[in-house]
């Protein structure tokens, strides 16, 4: 019995990685843009764009203030698009540093997100990640996770289906943020 399931499970394999296609996008000298990766399976479509702009996460960028340099495999950009069976995800993060103070960026994103609705004003202690509940129903409401306490605020807007997020960090004189847009979808909604 064991057998014959493996023998199930190697034709299945076979047949999805056959059907899997891969795209790395081309420079025109002929070199490779690892920037825009496109995967396409009978199952999966998945497209990874590595220069996000403020523009695809729905907000301006605060004034004077700088993308973060890439440090190791860790990108200060990501749009990502993944859809599958009928549902959709896409996430785009974009890193910023500013030499001003957290307060004077946190008034600016707090009037720049009030544009979708009423803005949620969330502290946490983590450092340089926004970890997102995403929920397929877009009518559940954004919370704040954890005790609510920290000296990194977030602030949120929308829902968990449909959210622009801002985390702000104080870092020595100046300050890190992270803007984030997470949008869900099904069959009938568009990106």
């Amino acid at each position: 019995m064991r057998i014959r399931s493996l023998a199930i499970l190697s034709i299945i394999a076979a047949f999805i990685l056959s059907a899997c296609s891969v795209n790395v996008k081309k420079n025109s000298d002929g070199s490779t843009d690892d920037k825009n990766v496109d995967i396409k399976t009978p199952f999966t479509d998945i497209h990874v764009q590595k220069d996000a702009a403020p523009q695809d996460a729905g907000l301006s960028v605060y004034p004077g203030a700088r993308l973060k340099p890439k440090k190791g495999n860790d990108d200060s950009t990501a749009n990502v698009n993944l859809s599958a069976f009928g549902f959709g995800l896409r996430v785009v993060v974009l890193k910023y540093e500013s030499d001003d103070q957290p307060a004077k960026i946190q008034k600016y994103y707090q009037d720049e997100l009030r544009k979708y609705g009423s803005v949620l004003e969330c502290h946490t202690s983590h450092r340089g990640d926004y970890n997102a509940n995403i929920n397929h129903d877009s009518s559940a409401k954004l919370k704040c996770s954890g005790d609510n306490s920290g000296n990194v605020v977030e602030l949120k807007v929308g829902s968990e289906g449909n959210q622009h997020v801002v985390a702000i960090e104080p870092q020595g004189k100046g300050t890190d943020f992270t803007l984030v847009c997470v949008h869900t979808h099904d069959k009938d909604d568009t990106i």
